[in-house]
């Protein structure tokens, strides 16, 4: 069991990584005020599947690939920080509409597979993060990974970043953090707006 006890150390970073503020958390705590449970959760789970995705990623070498050739890492930096910031702009744009009168077709109820694949481009349009896990596995994996080592690794980025986002879910999506939401939306929604917006554009511009 020795050979596997690399998974405690990735874990823990990888915790606290999932654990720190950014464009997931902002969007799973508005869904989780403004809509319903079940929509947080599958988003949760499409967080959980970009995180998957870059895991694999960095494993197989991403993370020298985007050190190495600074303008793909830069491409993908701009096309992640536009995304963010037209979601910015969707919020801002209903912040002054009361939630039970919008009727675009953005405002309405995704399904699981489209509140599964938002949260999986939401996690995917962010490429420092794949440097972030690169960082992780470059520092921690072993040189050789035992027998399914490459599925362990995976399947823990997926249950941790589940688990956090889920529990983010369950503990906003009470009756009395939604009546909060409703009485403060204009506001709520001004401020995660602004900061999804800001982090957009640091996202594109920054050239660290």
């Amino acid at each position: 069991m020795s050979e596997y006890s690399f998974l405690l150390a990735i874990g823990s970073v990888f915790m606290l990584g999932t654990m720190s503020p950014g464009p997931s958390f902002i969007l799973i705590a508005k869904t989780a005020v403004s809509k319903s449970r079940k929509e947080g959760f599958s988003v949760a789970i499409g967080l959980g599947l970009g995180a998957v995705v870059f895991s694999l990623l960095a494993i197989f070498g991403l993370y020298a690939i985007l050190q190495t050739i600074p303008f793909l890492y830069g491409f993908l930096k701009v096309l992640g920080g536009m995304y963010l910031l037209y979601l910015a702009y969707k919020i801002w744009k209903y912040a002054d509409t009361p939630l039970d009168t919008k009727l675009s077709l953005e405002q309405k109820p995704k399904s699981f597979a489209k509140a599964i694949l938002f949260g999986f481009v939401t996690q995917m349009s962010n490429p420092k993060t794949a440097i972030i896990i690169g960082s992780i596995f470059a520092a921690l994996l072993p040189k050789e990974l035992p027998p399914y080592g490459v599925f362990l690794v995976c399947l823990m980025a997926f249950i941790i970043d589940v688990s956090w986002y889920a529990f983010v879910v369950g503990l906003l999506s009470t009756q009395k953090a939604q009546k909060l939401y409703l009485h403060s939306k204009k506001y709520i929604d001004r401020v995660a707006g602004s900061v999804l917006g800001a982090l957009g554009l640091k996202l594109a511009l920054d050239r660290a």
